[in-house]
Protein backbone atom coordinates (compact mmCIF):
# COMPACT_ATOMS: atom_id res chain seq x y z
CA UNK A 1 0.00 0.00 0.00
CA UNK A 2 1.39 3.40 -0.95
CA UNK A 3 2.25 5.62 1.99
CA UNK A 4 1.01 9.18 1.84
CA UNK A 5 1.79 12.48 3.50
CA UNK A 6 -0.59 14.36 5.78
CA UNK A 7 -2.41 16.70 3.42
CA UNK A 8 -3.66 18.76 6.33
CA UNK A 9 -0.20 20.25 6.82
CA UNK A 10 0.41 20.86 3.12
CA UNK A 11 0.80 24.66 2.73
CA UNK A 12 -1.92 26.02 0.48
CA UNK A 13 -4.04 29.07 -0.28
CA UNK A 14 -7.81 29.18 0.15
CA UNK A 15 -9.31 31.34 -2.58
CA UNK A 16 -12.98 30.36 -2.61
CA UNK A 17 -14.69 30.83 0.73
CA UNK A 18 -17.90 32.77 1.23
CA UNK A 19 -18.34 34.92 4.30
CA UNK A 20 -21.47 33.56 6.05
CA UNK A 21 -20.77 30.11 4.63
CA UNK A 22 -17.47 29.99 6.53
CA UNK A 23 -19.26 29.97 9.90
CA UNK A 24 -18.93 27.07 12.32
CA UNK A 25 -22.24 25.24 12.88
CA UNK A 26 -21.90 25.65 16.64
CA UNK A 27 -21.45 29.39 16.21
CA UNK A 28 -24.60 29.69 14.12
CA UNK A 29 -26.62 27.75 16.71
CA UNK A 30 -25.32 30.01 19.49
CA UNK A 31 -26.06 33.20 17.55
CA UNK A 32 -29.54 32.00 16.58
CA UNK A 33 -30.25 31.35 20.25
CA UNK A 34 -28.77 34.71 21.25
CA UNK A 35 -31.03 36.65 18.88
CA UNK A 36 -34.09 34.42 19.06
CA UNK A 37 -33.86 33.47 15.38
CA UNK A 38 -35.85 30.42 14.39
CA UNK A 39 -33.75 28.67 11.77
CA UNK A 40 -35.39 26.62 9.01
CA UNK A 41 -35.89 23.06 10.21
CA UNK A 42 -33.69 21.61 7.48
CA UNK A 43 -30.83 23.84 8.60
CA UNK A 44 -31.20 23.39 12.35
CA UNK A 45 -31.44 19.60 12.02
CA UNK A 46 -28.34 19.54 9.85
CA UNK A 47 -26.38 21.68 12.30
CA UNK A 48 -27.28 19.45 15.22
CA UNK A 49 -26.69 16.16 13.40
CA UNK A 50 -23.49 17.24 11.72
CA UNK A 51 -24.84 16.11 8.35
CA UNK A 52 -25.15 18.79 5.65
CA UNK A 53 -28.70 19.60 4.54
CA UNK A 54 -29.95 17.83 1.42
CA UNK A 55 -29.70 20.36 -1.38
CA UNK A 56 -30.00 20.29 -5.13
CA UNK A 57 -29.58 23.61 -6.87
CA UNK A 58 -29.62 22.49 -10.49
CA UNK A 59 -33.09 24.00 -10.87
CA UNK A 60 -34.22 27.43 -9.71
CA UNK A 61 -36.44 26.03 -6.98
CA UNK A 62 -33.49 24.15 -5.51
CA UNK A 63 -31.29 27.23 -5.69
CA UNK A 64 -33.97 29.26 -3.93
CA UNK A 65 -34.00 26.69 -1.12
CA UNK A 66 -30.22 26.90 -0.82
CA UNK A 67 -30.39 30.71 -0.71
CA UNK A 68 -33.12 30.55 1.94
CA UNK A 69 -30.86 28.54 4.24
CA UNK A 70 -27.93 30.85 3.55
CA UNK A 71 -30.01 33.98 4.20
CA UNK A 72 -31.28 32.49 7.47
CA UNK A 73 -27.71 31.96 8.62
CA UNK A 74 -26.71 35.48 7.57
CA UNK A 75 -29.59 36.96 9.56
CA UNK A 76 -27.82 35.83 12.74
CA UNK A 77 -24.86 38.15 12.10
CA UNK A 78 -26.08 41.35 13.70
CA UNK A 79 -23.30 42.99 15.69
CA UNK A 80 -19.64 43.82 15.01
CA UNK A 81 -18.61 41.21 17.56
CA UNK A 82 -20.44 38.54 15.53
CA UNK A 83 -18.42 39.55 12.47
CA UNK A 84 -15.22 39.50 14.51
CA UNK A 85 -16.00 36.01 15.75
CA UNK A 86 -16.83 34.67 12.30
CA UNK A 87 -13.57 35.88 10.72
CA UNK A 88 -11.44 34.76 13.67
CA UNK A 89 -12.95 31.28 13.62
CA UNK A 90 -12.67 31.02 9.82
CA UNK A 91 -8.96 31.83 10.15
CA UNK A 92 -8.54 29.23 12.89
CA UNK A 93 -10.22 26.57 10.76
CA UNK A 94 -8.04 27.44 7.77
CA UNK A 95 -4.87 27.24 9.83
CA UNK A 96 -5.88 23.75 10.98
CA UNK A 97 -6.14 22.81 7.31
CA UNK A 98 -2.69 24.07 6.39
CA UNK A 99 -3.84 27.26 4.74
CA UNK A 100 -1.18 29.95 4.70
CA UNK A 101 -3.32 32.49 2.89
CA UNK A 102 -7.07 33.13 2.84
CA UNK A 103 -9.12 35.29 0.50
CA UNK A 104 -12.68 35.50 1.82
CA UNK A 105 -15.52 36.71 -0.38
CA UNK A 106 -18.31 38.98 0.81
CA UNK A 107 -21.11 41.18 -0.49
CA UNK A 108 -21.28 43.93 2.17
CA UNK A 109 -24.71 44.96 0.83
CA UNK A 110 -26.19 41.92 2.55
CA UNK A 111 -24.90 42.99 5.97
CA UNK A 112 -25.44 46.73 5.61
CA UNK A 113 -29.01 46.89 7.05
CA UNK A 114 -27.85 45.53 10.42
CA UNK A 115 -24.43 47.17 10.54
CA UNK A 116 -25.26 50.80 9.88
CA UNK A 117 -24.97 50.98 6.08
CA UNK A 118 -22.78 49.83 3.23
CA UNK A 119 -19.56 51.63 4.15
CA UNK A 120 -19.78 50.84 7.90
CA UNK A 121 -20.47 47.18 7.05
CA UNK A 122 -17.37 46.89 4.89
CA UNK A 123 -15.25 48.70 7.46
CA UNK A 124 -16.47 46.38 10.21
CA UNK A 125 -15.59 43.38 8.04
CA UNK A 126 -12.13 44.75 7.26
CA UNK A 127 -11.55 45.57 10.93
CA UNK A 128 -12.42 41.96 11.73
CA UNK A 129 -9.93 40.75 9.12
CA UNK A 130 -7.16 42.90 10.56
CA UNK A 131 -7.94 41.65 14.05
CA UNK A 132 -7.99 38.01 12.96
CA UNK A 133 -4.63 38.38 11.22
CA UNK A 134 -3.09 39.80 14.39
CA UNK A 135 -4.58 37.03 16.53
CA UNK A 136 -3.84 34.05 14.27
CA UNK A 137 -0.95 35.10 12.05
CA UNK A 138 -2.81 33.99 8.93
CA UNK A 139 -2.64 36.27 5.89
CA UNK A 140 -6.21 37.25 4.97
CA UNK A 141 -7.57 39.46 2.23
CA UNK A 142 -11.09 40.25 0.98
CA UNK A 143 -12.87 39.92 -2.34
CA UNK A 144 -15.91 42.17 -2.61
CA UNK A 145 -18.60 40.38 -4.61
CA UNK A 146 -21.57 41.78 -6.47
CA UNK A 147 -24.84 39.86 -6.67
CA UNK A 148 -26.19 38.77 -10.07
CA UNK A 149 -29.72 39.15 -8.68
CA UNK A 150 -29.25 42.87 -8.10
CA UNK A 151 -29.10 45.72 -10.60
CA UNK A 152 -25.75 46.22 -12.39
CA UNK A 153 -25.65 49.79 -11.05
CA UNK A 154 -25.37 48.32 -7.55
CA UNK A 155 -22.36 46.35 -8.77
CA UNK A 156 -20.71 49.56 -9.98
CA UNK A 157 -21.18 51.10 -6.53
CA UNK A 158 -19.55 48.05 -4.96
CA UNK A 159 -16.68 48.13 -7.46
CA UNK A 160 -15.89 51.74 -6.61
CA UNK A 161 -16.08 50.92 -2.92
CA UNK A 162 -13.80 47.92 -3.35
CA UNK A 163 -11.18 50.02 -5.14
CA UNK A 164 -11.41 52.66 -2.44
CA UNK A 165 -10.58 50.10 0.25
CA UNK A 166 -7.61 48.42 -1.43
CA UNK A 167 -5.29 49.79 1.22
CA UNK A 168 -7.41 48.04 3.86
CA UNK A 169 -7.10 44.60 2.31
CA UNK A 170 -9.54 44.36 -0.61
CA UNK A 171 -7.75 42.54 -3.44
CA UNK A 172 -10.46 41.44 -5.86
CA UNK A 173 -13.96 41.83 -7.22
CA UNK A 174 -16.38 38.96 -7.74
CA UNK A 175 -19.85 38.13 -9.00
CA UNK A 176 -21.93 35.49 -7.25
CA UNK A 177 -25.40 33.97 -6.95
CA UNK A 178 -27.40 32.09 -9.60
CA UNK A 179 -25.52 32.10 -12.92
CA UNK A 180 -28.83 31.60 -14.72
CA UNK A 181 -29.81 35.12 -13.70
CA UNK A 182 -27.95 38.23 -14.77
CA UNK A 183 -25.71 37.97 -17.82
CA UNK A 184 -22.02 38.58 -17.27
CA UNK A 185 -22.00 41.39 -19.84
CA UNK A 186 -24.51 43.31 -17.73
CA UNK A 187 -21.75 43.71 -15.15
CA UNK A 188 -18.88 44.52 -17.52
CA UNK A 189 -18.69 48.17 -16.45
CA UNK A 190 -18.43 47.25 -12.77
CA UNK A 191 -15.58 44.85 -13.51
CA UNK A 192 -13.86 47.46 -15.66
CA UNK A 193 -13.95 49.84 -12.69
CA UNK A 194 -12.47 47.15 -10.45
CA UNK A 195 -9.76 46.15 -12.92
CA UNK A 196 -8.80 49.73 -13.69
CA UNK A 197 -8.48 50.24 -9.95
CA UNK A 198 -6.01 47.36 -9.67
CA UNK A 199 -8.27 44.58 -8.38
CA UNK A 200 -8.39 40.95 -9.48
CA UNK A 201 -11.40 39.88 -11.54
CA UNK A 202 -12.88 36.73 -10.01
CA UNK A 203 -16.50 36.12 -11.10
CA UNK A 204 -18.41 32.88 -10.61
CA UNK A 205 -19.09 30.85 -13.75
CA UNK A 206 -19.32 27.31 -15.06
CA UNK A 207 -21.13 25.79 -12.09
CA UNK A 208 -24.90 25.87 -12.60
CA UNK A 209 -24.57 26.69 -16.29
CA UNK A 210 -22.23 25.25 -18.88
CA UNK A 211 -19.04 26.31 -20.64
CA UNK A 212 -20.71 29.37 -22.17
CA UNK A 213 -20.77 31.08 -18.78
CA UNK A 214 -17.01 30.59 -18.46
CA UNK A 215 -16.53 32.07 -21.93
CA UNK A 216 -18.61 35.04 -20.76
CA UNK A 217 -16.40 35.50 -17.70
CA UNK A 218 -13.35 35.60 -19.95
CA UNK A 219 -14.81 37.74 -22.73
CA UNK A 220 -17.00 40.19 -20.82
CA UNK A 221 -15.33 40.37 -17.40
CA UNK A 222 -11.68 39.60 -18.32
CA UNK A 223 -11.47 37.09 -15.47
CA UNK A 224 -8.16 36.41 -13.76
CA UNK A 225 -9.84 33.58 -11.88
CA UNK A 226 -13.19 31.86 -12.30
CA UNK A 227 -15.22 30.81 -9.28
CA UNK A 228 -15.91 27.09 -9.87
CA UNK A 229 -15.40 26.82 -13.65
CA UNK A 230 -15.77 23.03 -13.60
CA UNK A 231 -18.18 22.93 -16.52
CA UNK A 232 -15.32 24.12 -18.73
CA UNK A 233 -14.36 20.44 -18.83
CA UNK A 234 -17.20 19.95 -21.33
CA UNK A 235 -15.44 22.12 -23.93
CA UNK A 236 -11.88 21.09 -24.95
CA UNK A 237 -11.28 24.39 -26.74
CA UNK A 238 -12.23 26.30 -23.61
CA UNK A 239 -9.86 24.17 -21.56
CA UNK A 240 -7.08 25.15 -23.93
CA UNK A 241 -8.02 28.79 -23.64
CA UNK A 242 -7.99 28.71 -19.83
CA UNK A 243 -4.65 26.91 -19.80
CA UNK A 244 -3.08 29.27 -22.33
CA UNK A 245 -4.21 32.37 -20.45
CA UNK A 246 -3.36 30.90 -17.06
CA UNK A 247 -6.85 31.59 -15.68
CA UNK A 248 -7.31 29.71 -12.42
CA UNK A 249 -10.52 27.82 -11.72
CA UNK A 250 -11.52 27.85 -8.04
CA UNK A 251 -12.90 24.31 -7.89
CA UNK A 252 -15.03 23.25 -4.91
CA UNK A 253 -15.63 19.48 -5.23
CA UNK A 254 -17.77 18.92 -2.13
CA UNK A 255 -19.95 21.90 -3.02
CA UNK A 256 -20.43 20.60 -6.57
CA UNK A 257 -21.76 17.30 -5.24
CA UNK A 258 -23.85 18.86 -2.48
CA UNK A 259 -25.64 21.13 -4.98
CA UNK A 260 -26.20 18.36 -7.50
CA UNK A 261 -23.86 19.69 -10.20
CA UNK A 262 -22.30 16.21 -10.11
CA UNK A 263 -23.74 13.07 -8.54
CA UNK A 264 -20.58 11.73 -6.89
CA UNK A 265 -17.16 13.09 -5.92
CA UNK A 266 -15.53 11.02 -8.64
CA UNK A 267 -17.73 12.75 -11.24
CA UNK A 268 -16.18 16.18 -10.58
CA UNK A 269 -13.78 16.65 -13.53
CA UNK A 270 -10.70 17.44 -11.48
CA UNK A 271 -8.44 15.17 -13.47
CA UNK A 272 -9.71 16.53 -16.80
CA UNK A 273 -9.01 20.12 -15.77
CA UNK A 274 -5.65 19.32 -14.22
CA UNK A 275 -4.34 17.31 -17.15
CA UNK A 276 -5.48 20.01 -19.58
CA UNK A 277 -3.12 22.41 -17.81
CA UNK A 278 -5.84 24.58 -16.28
CA UNK A 279 -4.55 26.09 -13.00
CA UNK A 280 -6.73 25.02 -10.07
CA UNK A 281 -7.34 26.32 -6.56
CA UNK A 282 -9.41 23.95 -4.44
CA UNK A 283 -11.92 25.67 -2.14
CA UNK A 284 -14.56 24.81 0.42
CA UNK A 285 -17.14 27.35 -0.81
CA UNK A 286 -19.68 27.23 2.08
CA UNK A 287 -18.52 24.74 4.75
CA UNK A 288 -21.49 25.65 6.95
CA UNK A 289 -23.90 24.14 4.43
CA UNK A 290 -21.70 21.60 2.67
CA UNK A 291 -20.10 20.04 5.73
CA UNK A 292 -16.42 20.04 4.74
CA UNK A 293 -13.53 22.46 4.81
CA UNK A 294 -10.33 22.92 2.83
CA UNK A 295 -8.40 19.73 3.60
CA UNK A 296 -11.42 17.64 2.62
CA UNK A 297 -11.21 18.99 -0.93
CA UNK A 298 -7.64 17.72 -1.25
CA UNK A 299 -8.75 14.40 0.21
CA UNK A 300 -11.38 14.15 -2.52
CA UNK A 301 -8.64 14.66 -5.12
CA UNK A 302 -6.59 11.94 -3.47
CA UNK A 303 -9.30 9.37 -2.75
CA UNK A 304 -11.61 9.79 -5.71
CA UNK A 305 -9.25 10.99 -8.45
CA UNK A 306 -6.03 9.20 -7.50
CA UNK A 307 -3.95 12.36 -7.18
CA UNK A 308 -0.47 11.50 -5.99
CA UNK A 309 1.30 13.51 -3.32
CA UNK A 310 3.32 15.23 -6.06
CA UNK A 311 0.09 16.19 -7.83
CA UNK A 312 -1.49 17.42 -4.60
CA UNK A 313 1.61 19.53 -4.04
CA UNK A 314 1.17 21.00 -7.50
CA UNK A 315 -2.47 21.83 -6.71
CA UNK A 316 -1.27 23.67 -3.62
CA UNK A 317 1.33 25.55 -5.67
CA UNK A 318 -1.30 26.57 -8.20
CA UNK A 319 -3.52 27.95 -5.43
CA UNK A 320 -0.63 29.98 -4.06
CA UNK A 321 0.42 31.33 -7.46
CA UNK A 322 -3.16 32.45 -8.18
CA UNK A 323 -3.48 34.27 -4.87
CA UNK A 324 -2.96 37.96 -4.20
CA UNK A 325 -0.36 37.17 -1.54
CA UNK A 326 2.79 39.34 -1.55
CA UNK A 327 5.82 37.86 -3.30
CA UNK A 328 7.67 37.04 -0.09
CA UNK A 329 4.65 35.24 1.36
CA UNK A 330 4.22 33.21 -1.80
CA UNK A 331 7.88 32.25 -1.86
CA UNK A 332 7.80 31.12 1.77
CA UNK A 333 4.67 29.04 1.27
CA UNK A 334 5.92 27.55 -2.00
CA UNK A 335 9.11 26.52 -0.21
CA UNK A 336 6.89 24.92 2.40
CA UNK A 337 5.19 22.87 -0.30
CA UNK A 338 8.59 21.57 -1.42
CA UNK A 339 9.46 20.74 2.19
CA UNK A 340 6.17 18.86 2.55
CA UNK A 341 6.89 16.80 -0.54
CA UNK A 342 10.45 16.07 0.59
CA UNK A 343 9.29 15.19 4.11
CA UNK A 344 8.20 11.92 5.68
CA UNK A 345 5.09 10.02 4.72
CA UNK A 346 2.41 9.16 7.25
Amino acid sequence: METVRDVRVLPKAHLHLHFTGSMRPTTLLELADKYGVRLPEALSEALVSGEPPKLRATDERGWFRFQRLYDAARSCLREPEDIQRLVREAAQEDLRDGSGWLEIQVDPTSYAPRLGGLIPALEIILDAVESAMRETGLGIRVLVAANRMRHPLDARTLARLAVRYQDRGVVGFGLSNDERRGMARDFDRAFAIARDGGLLSAPHGGELTGPSSVHDCLDDLVADRVGHGVRAAEDPRLLGRLAERGVTCEVCPASNVALGVYEKPEDVPLRTLFEAGVPLALGADDPLLFGSRLTAQYEIARRHHDFTDAELAELARQSLRASAAPKDVKEKLLAGVDDWLDGPTA
